[in-house]
């Protein structure tokens, strides 16, 4: 692959990783946009890239390829509309908004502008997930009868003035967490047919959840927090289980059934996803084989429907 040329809109924690990730392979950034410009500058400079005033100036740079945005959840819709309306492909990060409302919007825009949009769910551009779903699809462990997930990281001992902590920002555990095991059921499963959530709220945000999603005979529960550091996915069949010690960012994947144990090593990371993204740009695809439009939008659907039971409203709806 020709080196391929990113702006980066936001220059927080999340684009610094990445930013660190994909410089290692044939990616280049070559602009940048931050509210805080002094902080776009020194991001920049570090990625021999250039800083701009706006997003506009930052997206409509004429060598750039896609436009990764990397902003708090709720500006998500706002910087991937102007990028979509002038033909540069998208990867947002998740979620691509704060409800199904604007995951449509953003469906519908980059529809009408015939150009790529995807979410950066980074676990499904990964052979590790990929090969679970392949192992379950052949049967490998029967018919699933339950998948339990926990996934919990301190959020809590964060600032007071950080997204994840601040309604203003739709922070919480669901958007930023919760929205892990939702789409990795999602995509083993399809929608479920029934949807169970009870939470935790305090200061106007979620620290905690458990849902249950069912579909058909098969029951998937969550634990989901921002008061504790734990990880692991167990899912159980008929005829053998698969358990991932990390199931969002796994490096590897145990399977066991009556042939025996089967071990797949692989790797989630940031360049894999930016160059399966970048691969699909330059092929004309207008939406993600590995996140496609109909997975944005209903594991959306999901977790409006979990703060519908929770009565979570944010302040910006």
């Amino acid at each position: 692959m020709e080196t391929f040329k990113w702006a980066y809109i936001g220059c927080g924690s999340i684009a610094e990783k990445t930013a660190k990730d994909i410089t290692r392979g044939n990616h280049k950034i070559v602009s940048v946009y931050s509210r805080n410009h002094e902080k776009a500058c020194a991001f920049a400079e570090k990625y021999g890239a250039a800083a701009f005033k706006t997003a506009e100036e930052a997206i409509l740079r004429k060598d750039v390829d896609a436009v990764y945005i990397a902003t708090p959840h709720t500006s998500h819709l706002e910087y991937s509309i102007i990028a979509l309306k002038n033909q540069k492909p998208v990867l947002c990060e998740k979620p691509v908004g704060i409800n199904t409302n604007d995951a449509e919007k953003l469906i519908r825009c980059a529809k009408e502008n015939k150009t790529y949009f995807c979410e950066a769910m980074w676990t499904w551009f990964s052979n590790v997930a990929l090969t679970v779903k392949e192992w379950i699809k052949s049967g490998a462990i029967g018919e699933v009868e339950e998948v339990k997930i926990n996934y919990s990281f301190p959020g809590i001992l964060k600032p007071k003035t950080s997204r994840v902590l601040m309604p203003e920002t739709a922070g919480g555990a669901l958007l930023d967490i919760g929205i892990y095991p939702i789409t990795y059921c999602y995509n083993l499963f399809g929608y479920s047919k029934e949807i169970i959530c009870s939470g935790t709220i305090k200061n106007g945000i979620d620290i905690s959840e458990k849902i249950t999603l069912r579909f058909g005979k098969t029951i998937c529960k969550f634990n989901v927090s921002l008061t504790s550091a734990r990880e692991d996915c167990i899912i159980k069949g008929t005829k053998g289980k698969i358990s991932l010690p990390l199931f969002h960012m796994a490096s590897k994947a145990v399977l066991k059934n009556d042939k025996g144990r089967n071990v797949f090593n692989g790797r989630t990371d940031y360049l894999t996803e930016f160059t399966r993204a970048a691969e699909e740009i330059m092929a004309g695809k207008t939406q993600s084989d590995y996140i496609p439009f109909s997975s944005t939008r209903d594991c959306m659907k999901i977790m409006d429907e979990c703060r519908r039971q929770m009565n979570l409203i944010y302040p910006c709806e």
